[in-house]
């Protein structure tokens, strides 16, 4: 039911010309408004708190379409602040993005890089020595990442404006690798149709480009990692726990964030110059997928966390597998 209503309301709301708008600098407006009323805000925060308390296995769905649409809002991560505290009413309205670590400064300031929708966010929560801190963006000092529709940016915060948080970072980076799996494997099924659709579109030499061994070759191989990536991220959203587990969520966005290059490179190498055009759809999601597939890190990264799962074991790795 959630999904079905999400759908519709980013179909709408959610086109290829409003996030281009958003990427321009233009303000989230009724795109964000509408989810917000529609309370997608609270999916995981309790009933007797106000929300709809759905499971961790009811989200995978939800993300995916951010993914799929290209969505240039927090939503995400504004789901996954609003779980991580016990108290969700005392958190501010709007959107929050998340960050995956932070600095602390000489003069007890706070430094978060390279946040993923921190151009859009009104504020920030990072993981920091006192478990997790609010940060109001508009108490900040902030540097955008100064690339072409890039959503990234970099704060600066004063001592004083640094709010605790119940919760752990270690919750934090299950959630946000889990979740951005999924809104890559979104984007990467998009990347699929539109490649799928232009292949097919395409004449060349008389005949259609997807009618050319090589390039369904090279199709086949894109739909194997897609296929690979949302079968290990719909593994880490499985289960009835409501913080996904570490090693789950480490194997879902090593997975999807290595998929990802290809998918993107595949799919830029198949649609020749058209595809790197700012009129053509296809760049909102290649770049996503280059962006995401980095943020709260990438696959080197998350690979590396489940060896040292699995070297932390007194078992061989297959055991290791089927225990988690």
């Amino acid at each position: 039911m959630f999904v079905e209503a999400l759908q519709r309301i980013l179909q709408a709301e959610v086109t290829p010309e409003y996030v281009r708008k958003v990427e321009a600098g233009s303000a989230m407006g009724r795109g964000w408004d509408v989810l917000e009323e529609a309370g997608y805000l609270e999916l995981l925060v309790p009933e007797a708190q106000g929300g709809a308390g759905l499971s961790l296995s009811d989200l995978y769905g939800i993300f995916h379409l951010l993914g799929a649409h290209a969505t240039p809002l927090p939503l995400a991560d504004t789901i996954i602040a609003r779980v991580l505290t016990a108290t969700p009413a005392s958190l501010p309205s709007g959107p929050i993005a998340l960050a995956s670590s932070s600095v602390a400064l000489p003069d007890g300031g706070v430094r978060c890089a390279n946040v993923s929708f921190g151009a859009v966010a009104g504020h920030v929560l990072a993981p920091s020595g006192l478990g997790l801190v609010l940060l109001p963006v508009a108490s900040a000092s902030c540097s955008a990442a100064g690339l072409w529709g890039s959503q990234l940016a970099s704060f600066d915060w004063p001592a004083d404006v640094c709010v605790p948080i119940s919760g752990t970072g270690a919750e934090l980076s299950a959630f946000v690798a889990t979740s951005y799996a999924a809104m890559l494997c979104g984007a990467m099924e998009q990347v699929f149709r539109l490649t799928m659709q232009y292949c097919n579109d395409r004449v060349q030499f008389g005949k259609p480009l997807g009618k050319f061994q090589a390039v369904q070759h090279q199709l086949a191989v894109m739909a194997e990692h897609i296929v690979a990536a949302s079968l290990a991220t719909q593994v880490a959203f499985s289960g009835d726990r409501l913080v996904p587990d570490m090693i789950l969520a480490a194997i879902a966005k090593g997975r999807a964030s290595e998929a990802a290059l290809l998918v993107a490179n595949t799919a830029h190498a198949l649609h020749g110059a058209i595809g790197i055009t700012a009129e053509y759809d296809l760049q909102l999601f290649t770049r996503r997928l280059h962006e995401w597939r980095i943020t709260h890190g990438s696959e080197t990264y998350w690979y590396r966390r489940v060896g040292e799962g699995a070297l932390g074991q007194q078992a061989s790795f297959c055991e290791f597998v089927q225990a988690i």
